[in-house]
């Protein structure tokens, strides 16, 4: 029984087990512990289970309606009864009355809430979807942008009573210009032209578009050479990486290891998120990098002061069944996603006042290529270091001096 695991007084059990709604309950708790919750939440939320059925005044599970729910709400905390001695009253507190409620009917299908609206051309960015998870180059993260991207422009001319299989240039030609005019930049308006060419090629496959409108849609001209970096001057990453090393606390040691890892090995936040504890060689003082976009393995040397930097962090890691390096550290145990590590770099460039135009770790990735190029590394040597197919890939850094050889990634952390 689950209250054997999450429950240590007797009282606390006999309460659980005596009330109404038990199997329910326990279905809920045996679904939260499999998702990797501990037993001090699912404690937590077996108390508030009790609460929610005593204000909703279940007797068995039923039907019941979001304002139903705040008001039970609104009573819990009004209440100064019995059960909420010792319990201080806080906005988290109320909120997640209301929370654990919605979230265990929904699990059993009695939140009673009107249906979400079915996309018209949902089946066909269903469609498109799958496509691109069949194709093993691109990575989730550029499903998720291609397929909310052609959501984006299908709703569109759903809003503007345009059907796909009417679909003109014309019409795409709006769509931008419309974009434009609410602020869209040129390289928004660039990425988003290269997703919708993927989508109307898929679409003219299948016949759901005249033909020609993919070949039609033609990315903007922009400058890769604008004279300005895409990432901090390295003098500034060395500043970061200084700042970030005097900080001891668990969230500041997972920050500091993750920031070595992106500035020394200029690797890209998907595959410093889906780094593996498998992938630490701690024998041979060697990690192994999955590429985001071209796959396959790219082994490393792991430097003596990156290596103690994550020992560092995995002795307060949590300990979970998530085998990912980097953690988040509310339950469910799951592996850092690229928003948490852009807010990771992003606060710690705004706290610092460090000057760059990208904000996040891809920021780091270019300043990294940049230093090997200022200290005369080849063109070829920081792509296969970058982990692209052919030097033209970062054509971007060309734009500095390429003087002498230098082995690349032979950094040194002395002195930060």
């Amino acid at each position: 029984m689950i209250e054997t695991i999450i429950l240590e007084e007797l009282s606390a059990r006999r309460r659980f087990q005596t009330a109404p709604c038990l199997e329910e309950r326990e279905r809920y708790l045996f679904h939260l512990l499999r998702r990797g919750f501990g037993p001090a939440y699912l404690r937590t939320v077996s108390f508030f289970l009790l609460r929610i059925i005593e204000f909703l005044r279940l007797t068995t599970l039923r039907m019941v309606e979001p304002e139903e729910i705040e008001r039970a709400a609104l009573a819990w905390a009004a209440y100064r009864g019995p059960d909420r001695r010792g319990l201080k009253v806080t906005g988290n507190t109320t909120v997640r009355f209301p929370r654990v409620a919605k979230n265990w009917l929904r699990f059993h299908g009695r939140l009673a809430v009107a249906p979400a609206p079915v996309h018209p051309y949902e089946k066909e960015i269903a469609d498109f979807t799958d496509f691109l998870r069949s194709t093993n180059a691109v990575s989730p993260a550029t499903i998720d942008a291609y397929r909310s991207r052609a959501k984006l422009v299908l709703s569109w001319l759903a809003a503007n009573g345009r059907t796909l299989s009417n679909v003109s240039l014309n019409d795409v030609d709006e769509f931008f210009e419309a974009k434009r005019i609410h602020g869209w930049s040129l390289s928004t308006v660039a990425s988003h032209a290269q997703a919708m060419r993927a989508f109307f090629l898929h679409a003219e496959a299948h016949g759901w578009c005249a033909p020609g409108v993919a070949r039609g849609i033609r990315k903007p001209r922009l400058s890769k050479y604008d004279g300005v970096s895409r990432g901090p001057a390295w003098a500034d990453v060395r500043r970061l990486l200084r700042h970030a090393s005097k900080k001891t606390t668990t969230s500041s040691l997972r920050a500091y290891a993750m920031l070595l890892v992106c500035s020394i090995y200029a690797l890209r936040s998907s595959e410093v998120s889906g780094l593996q504890l498998i992938d630490i060689d701690w024998r041979e003082e060697t990690f192994c990098v999955r590429r985001a976009k071209r796959g396959g393995y790219q082994r490393y040397p792991l430097q003596y002061e990156v290596g103690e930097a994550i020992l560092r962090y995995l002795k307060v890691r949590p300990r979970c069944a998530c085998r990912n390096v980097f953690v988040t550290f509310q339950q469910p145990y799951r592996p850092v996603s690229g928003c948490a590590m852009w807010a990771v770099v992003s606060h710690r460039f705004a706290a610092l006042g460090i000057r760059s135009k990208g904000r996040g770790p891809h920021a780091l990735r270019h300043a990294c290529a940049t230093h090997l190029l200022r200290k005369g590394t080849p063109l070829k040597d920081i792509a296969d270091f970058l982990g692209h197919r052919n030097a033209k890939a970062i054509g971007i850094y060309a734009k500095f001096d390429t003087r002498s050889l230098r082995k690349v990634a032979a950094f040194s952390l002395k002195g930060l």
